[in-house]
């Protein structure tokens, strides 16, 4: 009957084990992410450096600088 209730037990710890080691990587990856830098919107930009461009504000070539410099080409 020891045999049972220690190998009972043994299955008990490494189950907790396991949660335990879920609920840190949880954890971890929830900060990982909140502390992640978070990506600029290249989009918006070209948008309105189009914009400026069709509205004859930008010529081509500063249009292209500029874009180059967003894409970080």
């Amino acid at each position: 009957m020891a045999g049972t209730a220690g190998a009972v037990r043994h299955r008990q710890d490494q189950r907790y084990a396991q949660q335990d080691q879920e609920a840190y990587e949880q954890q971890a990856y929830a900060q990982q992410a909140a502390a992640a830098p978070a990506e600029p919107d290249y989009t918006a930009e070209l948008q309105q450096l189009a914009q400026l461009r069709s509205q004859g504000i930008l010529t081509d070539e500063e249009f292209e600088a500029k874009k180059k410099q967003i894409l970080g080409i």
